[in-house]
């Protein structure tokens, strides 16, 4: 039975928006605090999915248990995961330190999915994994080498590290089947509803508006927040939990690649074999081989 055309193109979009996210991100860093971004984008994509949501009526979770695995995949996600992710970089962590720690993600999903959701990795996958984490670290090591780096800052890029591989397995464990509008309205209100008032208590709320400022506000919004999300959670739901989170060992040498012309940081002829390398760790964890060899 053929793929659906939207799942053979989804890897890729996905790949392309998230990664460019995180260059981006730390532009927008440059105009306001990491938890003031966070809630300020949080309540645009908000202000963009109501009126969606008034018009298209999509049907909402039918049970009180559906509505909090939304929510609980929202929190890990949106608040965890990008919340100490932006904290580590403000606190003085290199982008290379927090990339391959968050890059320890797959390593972790194949770990506990066989026991959460019935899915066993192949000798080939493990290879693959293995290749994908080798690969991602040598495109960061290469650009920009990992030196000692702010106790608090590790810890919280390690935090991070623990919220999306949550958000992953309880989105493939307990997550059903909602309209995209639902989910995403669902769970940026769990965002903001959470670095809103953490933005107000901890940080000093100023914001150097400009153009620059509101182009990166428009593709955190659109391009990171309501595409990118949906695509992931969507191939999570049809897919195995673990090829789906090896995607995100080309998420450093793609983020690598866009910050060349964004941030002027250029990627080095060693980077470009990690990159390669990476790729083939994906392409043999994403073959269609579920048993063990």
């Amino acid at each position: 039975m053929s793929r659906p055309i939207w799942l053979i193109a989804a890897p890729i979009l996905f790949l392309v928006l998230w990664s460019a996210g995180f260059a981006i991100a730390k532009l927008g860093l440059q105009h306001a605090p990491p938890l003031t971004l966070l809630a300020l984008r949080y309540c645009l994509v908000l202000a963009v999915l109501l009126p969606v949501a008034a018009v298209v009526r999509p049907p909402l979770p039918k049970t009180a248990r559906a509505w909090l695995d939304v929510a609980v995949v929202g929190f890990l996600i949106q608040v965890v995961y990008f919340g100490l992710c932006y904290i580590a970089f403000k606190s003085g962590v290199s982008a290379g330190a927090v990339a391959i720690i968050v890059c320890l993600q797959p390593i972790l999903v194949a770990l506990i999915a066989p026991r959460l959701v019935d899915e066993v990795i192949s000798a080939r996958g493990w290879a693959g994994l293995m290749l994908g984490l080798g690969g991602a670290a040598l495109v960061i090591l290469s650009r920009q080498g990992v030196s000692a780096e702010s106790g608090f800052g590790i810890a919280c890029a390690f935090l991070a590290l623990l919220g999306i591989t949550a958000g992953t397995l309880w989105e493939k464990r307990f997550g059903v089947s909602h309209h995209p509008v639902t989910s995403n309205l669902i769970q940026y209100a769990v965002g903001a509803a959470f670095t809103l008032p953490l933005a107000l208590a901890t940080e000093r709320v100023q914001i150097n508006w400009d153009w620059q400022f509101g182009l990166v506000l428009f593709y955190l919004v659109v391009a990171n927040s309501l595409l990118a999300m949906s695509l992931l959670l969507a191939m999570i739901r049809v897919g195995e939990v673990s090829r789906v989170s090896a995607l995100f060992y080309l998420v450093p040498p793609l983020t690598a690649l866009c910050a060349w012309p964004l941030l002027g940081e250029a990627m080095p002829v060693l980077g470009w074999v990690g990159m390669a390398l990476a790729a083939v760790g994906v392409a043999l964890v994403s073959r269609k081989q579920h048993l063990a060899d």
